[in-house]
């Protein structure tokens, strides 16, 4: 059956075909560049996209994706569960597995750098149907996230005051997200660029508070030092007990961190959305790729050993914030250091640089969900009028509808706070982990084509290392995680059928998605030895490379 979404006139750019009729296009060498140009997608890509994000724009876009409240806030519950070496080792475990997709997407994405990469790779180096998939999946994630974030935003505002409206504050941030998203990418990325870099800010300067403290840096002049990590000093550290005692609780302790790091780490797929605008993309993303090593040894690796330094992972103050759920930067492990240290101002600047923080993510999510449903149109798996970009570059349609989900935030008006950010953590929870293991699966295929075509990885732009182990290490460790996720419900005592399915969601609906359009389309499995990488995207790129340099 013909997809109706795909159906163009003569006069219009067909981004995606399948592999006869690429292959017939392809024949006509420059000419095709020339079709391109005709409908005014130029030498910025067929996608009529525009390439004004610089490096800099990239790598901070990056971090604001990734760096928001779970990372200042939230972590105090990890802490309080599994005690300060079960975060820490979970943090530096999970890293390994980020990583090892950065590793997967870092080499598509600098030699095919085009809209929203991966969800297009997965449809042209595996199936139609898991493409669709992809896209569904990390758009609905994306999208789900931006009312996550004006939730967050309005509780994080609640430290000070209570007093301003819900609706109030809800429409000035959604307007916000509106101004900065439909004008030119350009803007979108300066302003992006200065948000996330507040977020730095924060980062570096809990990293420097936990150092200069913990020597004896502080009003008291207690030098605590890894005080609480010792079990002389704080019972059951470092190792803390939960749901069971002895060993069984620690290990369950420790996967509870595991789960809650598989959550606040991420970064690569971030950087990858900005491919299709970014300037000079096979020298940009090489280095935005690159940078997101040091990203997370510095802030999550770093960070998850410093909340476990400043406060013991029992300290009443810190169970009592997150029982009753202080708004803001209450809850954070470093506020509450900083109040048991004597320090009145620090924990004001903090929760000032969390709201910039929050707002800086959900700005990102904006991009990216909207890029994604961007893509799926370029592709022919949305309605093909989502393709339309204005002037400057914008997808109009496809930021409006991403706009139009976030209006989901007004559920607060009639829903307590907190309740409402676990509705969407517990629904993206997993997609984010199956989206993780897509990628490594497609670049499983993408690093087998290419050797049975005969293409040297030496050749690309970048060549990643450790392949293909990498990805076969990323796809077994996020795909096993989907499912432990949301293994508390199975826990005795603890079954909670919202839970169940609220952490099991995506996992059952993706196979539903996939086989839907197996049978609707009758896709087929994309074949090693005719599979195409984009060589009229790429035509296009070179072209543009070679202007740029000129």
């Amino acid at each position: 059956m013909a997809n109706p979404w795909t159906t163009r006139t003569s006069m219009e750019a067909v981004p995606h075909q399948d592999n006869d009729s690429f292959r017939s296009e392809k024949k006509e060498g420059e000419a095709e560049v020339q079709i391109v140009e005709d409908v005014g997608s130029s030498i910025y890509g067929c996608d009529r996209t525009r390439r004004t994000l610089k490096n800099r724009h990239i790598q901070l876009i990056g971090l604001g994706g990734t760096i928001g409240t779970a990372l200042f806030v939230q972590i105090g519950s990890g802490l309080a569960t599994g005690g300060p070496a079960s975060l820490f080792l979970a943090f530096t475990i999970w890293c390994t597995f980020v990583l090892a997709v950065n590793n997967c997407l870092s080499e598509m994405v600098t030699w095919i750098p085009v809209s929203s990469p991966f969800v297009r790779f997965a449809d042209r180096f595996v199936d139609p149907a898991l493409g669709f998939c992809t896209g569904v999946n990390f758009f609905v994630f994306e999208a789900i996230l931006i009312p996550f974030e004006v939730v967050a935003f309005n509780i994080v505002l609640h430290f000070w005051t209570d007093k301003i409206p819900v609706v109030a504050v809800i429409c000035i941030v959604l307007l916000a997200y509106t101004l900065l998203n439909l004008f030119a990418v350009k803007h979108f990325g300066e302003s992006e660029f200065w948000l996330a870099l507040g977020k730095v800010v924060l980062a570096t300067g809990v990293i420097l508070f936990t150092f200069v403290t913990m020597v004896g840096g502080n009003p008291i002049h207690d030098v605590y030092g890894f005080r609480n990590w010792d079990p002389s000093k704080v019972p059951g550290a470092p190792f803390a007990e939960y749901i069971k005692e002895g060993s069984l609780g620690r290990f369950l302790g420790f996967l509870a961190c595991l789960i809650q790091a598989s959550f606040t780490i991420a970064g690569p797929d971030y950087v990858s959305m900005a491919a299709g605008e970014a300037q000079a993309p096979r020298t940009t993303m090489p280095r935005a790729f690159q940078g997101t090593f040091f990203r997370l040894a510095a802030f999550f690796i770093l960070g998850s050993l410093c909340v476990g330094i400043v406060v013991p992972y029992n300290d009443p103050d810190l169970l009592d914030a997150i029982s009753n759920a202080h708004p803001g930067a209450g809850s954070s492990p470093y506020v509450i250091a900083m109040i048991h240290l004597g320090i009145p101002v620090l924990p004001h600047i903090v929760n000032a640089l969390i709201l910039t923080a929050v707002f800086s993510a959900g700005n990102s999510y904006v991009f990216c969900a909207s890029r994604t449903l961007f893509g799926l149109a370029l592709e022919g798996k949305a309605p093909r009028f989502l393709t339309r970009c204005t002037a400057s570059g914008v997808p109009i349609y496809c930021v409006g509808v991403t706009l139009a989900i976030s209006l989901l935030s007004f559920l607060q008006v009639s829903n307590n706070s907190a309740v409402v950010l676990q509705w969407f953590i517990n629904l993206v929870t997993a997609s984010q982990l199956l989206n993780y293991a897509i990628i490594s699966f497609t670049y499983i295929r993408f690093h087998r084509a290419l050797k049975v075509q005969g293409i040297s990885r030496d050749t690309l732009p970048h060549k990643s290392f450790w392949q293909p182990f990498c990805a076969y290490y990323a796809f077994t460790g996020t795909l096993i995680m989907a499912f432990v996720g949301g293994y508390i419900v199975f826990v005795p005592g603890h079954w909670d059928v919202p839970s169940f399915l609220f952490s099991y969601a995506m996992i059952g609906i993706i196979p539903v998605l996939f086989v839907y359009w197996k049978i609707r389309y009758r896709s087929s499995w994309q074949k090693l030895a005719t599979m195409t990488f984009f060589e009229r995207e790429r035509m296009i790129i070179d072209q543009y490379e070679e202007e740029i340099k000129s």
